[in-house]
């Protein structure tokens, strides 16, 4: 079997003669991926920013494919059924998963990731088969009228985008600023959309990502000390409704807390990892402000989200700036890593 593996910083290669993954539990399934993609979070053990992250890691956690086995006790999808996965995986069963909290399920874990998200390795899905685990859980048949790379973000980052947008208690006629334009915050502007947002800010350094912002009916704010004055001044001085964060710094996250109006919302979906960020707490006591953070959760929101691709309402696909095949993977993480591609969809 043919995979991409990590190797070391700013390393992955392909490897060719990797074993076919089986079935090993009652509830797994093995998938043969059709479309598999790239995600801001693979850049973080691509860059070295992960310690310890295992040299050999088959990485990749946004993917679909078709099933070809499954488990004595698979329900709901069959071998032939065009799946899509959960980047998250998730038992199901327990207590955390009964309340619809699937990142803290017991038995969590991220394809790709190796022990960074739960106390398991699970291969990815830059590769032609996965194995998938709790796979009645974790994968979702997708409808005939769906194409595989549409149904591709509905994996991961289209429910981030949702996640931050929900989290953020987008309501309509808000106007709602969206902190960070990679691939999440941009779906995060279509969900803010969905949701009946009135007028959307998209805040970035990059000009590519501010364009297409725009493109998508934003209106661009380029990142700087200067953004609060700026949205404050777009707002008539009262701020925005609503900010959905989607970089995962300690300055996006301040920026957001400043731009949003009293008793407002934020919402963070960037991955933070800081121990101590100088938290402005008069700022967001005077103003009274909700914070949250969230991860996205397609087992809990496949349906809705597959709804707003069916009906045309998000079409994610417009994210896509390079579509490659398996073997030119490790050029797609240099693109996308560069800024140089948006988002890269791999074709085995």
């Amino acid at each position: 079997m043919k995979a991409l593996q990590w190797q070391g910083p700013r390393r992955v290669t392909l490897t060719a003669d990797l074993p076919t993954p089986r079935v090993e539990s009652p509830r797994d399934a093995v998938v043969r991926v059709v479309r598999s993609a790239i995600c801001g979070t693979d850049l973080h053990p691509y860059r070295g920013e992960i310690d310890g992250f295992p040299p050999g890691t088959v990485t990749g956690h946004e993917f679909t494919g078709v099933v070809e086995e499954v488990g004595p006790e698979v329900r709901g999808v069959t071998p032939g059924d065009r799946v899509v996965a959960s980047d998250i995986i998730a038992c199901g069963r327990c207590g955390a998963c009964a309340r619809g909290w699937h990142y803290q399920c017991a038995h969590v874990g991220l394809f790709g990731y190796a022990t960074v998200v739960g106390e398991r390795a699970y291969a990815g899905g830059h590769a032609e088969y996965v194995r998938v685990p709790f796979a009645d859980t974790v994968l979702f048949p997708i409808p005939d009228d769906v194409d595989d790379e549409r149904a591709l973000f509905v994996g991961d980052v289209l429910a981030t985008g949702y996640a931050c947008a929900v989290g953020a208690e987008v309501r309509p006629g808000d106007t709602v600023a969206v902190v960070g334009c990679g691939p999440v915050g941009l779906l995060a502007v279509e969900a803010a959309w969905a949701l009946g947002a009135a007028r959307v800010l998209a805040v970035d350094p990059l000009e590519s990502r501010r364009k297409l912002a725009a493109e998508r009916g934003a209106h661009p704010v380029p990142a700087s000390p200067d953004v609060p004055a700026h949205i404050a001044e777009l707002t008539d001085g009262r701020g925005a409704d609503a900010v959905l964060e989607a970089v995962g710094t300690d300055a996006a996250l301040l920026s957001a807390l400043h731009v949003v109006r009293p008793r407002g919302a934020v919402c963070a979906v960037g991955a933070h990892a800081a121990d101590a960020m100088p938290m402005p707490t008069r700022l967001a006591f005077a103003k009274e402000i909700t914070l949250r953070f969230a991860v996205g959760d397609p087992i809990s929101d496949f349906e809705p989200l597959m709804n707003l691709v069916r009906g045309g309402r998000v079409d994610p696909t417009f994210l896509v700036s390079h579509r490659l095949p398996l073997s030119e993977a490790a050029e797609g993480f240099r693109l996308f890593d560069s800024g140089a591609a948006s988002k890269v969809v791999l074709i085995p």
